[in-house]
């Protein structure tokens, strides 16, 4: 059987607070494509920075970050340069290691809800 091919992937964050969470997200460059609100809240939101997207939904239940079986690995074709702005922005990020998958180094920062969020490098303009 032959599939069909996908024309994108966009993983969808349960948070506590859509609003919090889209404002920590503008600080680490993403712009916000779409938005619903429900009875005076933001129930949810679709993120975009470059190829990267990220839709955020407000969860039903309270987020244990412990067990958040996830992370986000970001791609940014000068990581450095992209934690070096993130900090003079006030984002806590991690140190800049570099592991043997990622000899150019990468770093991680972890979002409002503890989602853990990794960024390396990656010169490769199809990510």
């Amino acid at each position: 059987m032959e599939s069909l091919p996908l024309r994108g992937l966009v993983p969808m964050a349960h948070v506590a607070d859509v609003a919090r969470s889209i404002e920590f997200y503008r600080q680490l460059g993403f712009n916000t494509r779409n938005t619903l609100q429900h009875d005076g809240h933001m129930r949810w939101a679709w993120m975009e920075n470059g190829k990267a997207h990220l839709m955020l939904a407000r969860s039903s239940g309270p987020i244990n970050a412990e067990g958040q079986a996830v992370l986000f690995y970001l791609y940014a074709p000068d990581v450095a340069a992209y934690r070096a702005e993130l900090m003079e922005g006030g984002v806590r990020v991690g140190l800049l290691t570099y592991p043997t998958y990622m000899p150019e180094g990468e770093f991680r920062v972890h979002d409002p809800d503890g989602y853990v969020l990794l960024v390396g490098q990656s010169d490769d303009a199809s990510l």
